[in-house]
């Protein structure tokens, strides 16, 4: 690992340090969620050392794990991971973490959970505040996820980027903020639904897409929670036959 972080194959030269601080924080993240750390956190020389990188490398991605609840620094201990219920659960790259994981459909519930107490109101939003370019730009990712059916485009990205849509056409500058939330936690949703119960049901996101552009928000709101709400019945199915734990 320590000669792929160290060179930057396409130049036979190291990259900038701020590239080699972000490919450490990924490995080390990816360890700490993926639970591959035996024993004490390694010190900062000790990292800096097994990946032969320079010391301010190591210190700083330990502080941007450190910021995202991953790690602490203790007093007379050094450096320690933090247990799960202090990550930031969140953050893009922690969500990321979590779900390149071994599959888990309670985990899948739960981010559905979260996905059910953000989407319905963004779709009423969306429909009360939504501008015609804004509709238009969830129509556009209902016609691609159209498409994708047909074996033109990828139904993974048609699907996440009508929802995406959405939150950007409630006009609310805090939905936004869920966007990285909502697309990690939608590919693999969508992923497990396309292995288990066929691709996205088209009949109920453009039920959520015609509320939108009639500006019913009660519509809207329904639509989107019960397209949620059949997802987690077919997670809930899934579970109940044992599916993932073979």
């Amino acid at each position: 690992m320590s000669e792929a972080l160290a060179r930057d194959p396409r130049r036979g030269r190291r990259p900038a340090s701020r590239n080699l601080t972000h490919e450490l924080r990924e490995t080390l993240g990816q360890a700490i969620v993926g639970e591959r750390f035996e024993g004490p956190f390694p010190t900062e020389f000790e990292l800096a050392k097994q990946h032969g990188l320079s010391r301010s490398v190591t210190r700083e991605a330990v502080k941007m794990l450190t910021a995202k609840g991953l790690l602490s620094a203790r007093r007379r201990v050094g450096t320690v991971i933090e247990p799960r219920e202090r990550w930031n659960l969140l953050d893009p790259d922690v969500l990321r973490w979590l779900l390149q994981r071994e599959f888990s459909l309670e985990l899948l519930k739960h981010f559905t959970e979260l996905r059910l107490a953000i989407e319905p109101t963004a779709a009423r939003l969306a429909a009360i505040n939504g501008s015609d370019a804004a509709i238009a730009r969830i129509a556009e990712g209902l016609e691609t996820m159209a498409a994708a059916e047909n074996g033109v485009g990828s139904a993974l990205d048609a699907d996440i980027d009508f929802h995406i849509a959405i939150l950007g056409a409630a006009g609310n500058p805090f939905y936004l903020q869920f966007e990285e939330l909502i697309r990690t936690a939608l590919s693999r949703s969508i992923a497990f639904t396309n292995r288990y119960g066929g691709t996205a049901n088209l009949k109920e996101h453009g039920d959520v897409l015609r509320a939108i552009a009639a500006h019913d928000a009660d519509a809207a709101d329904r639509a989107m929670r019960l397209l949620i709400d059949n997802v987690l019945a077919l997670i809930g199915r899934a579970s109940a036959e044992g599916f993932g734990t073979e």
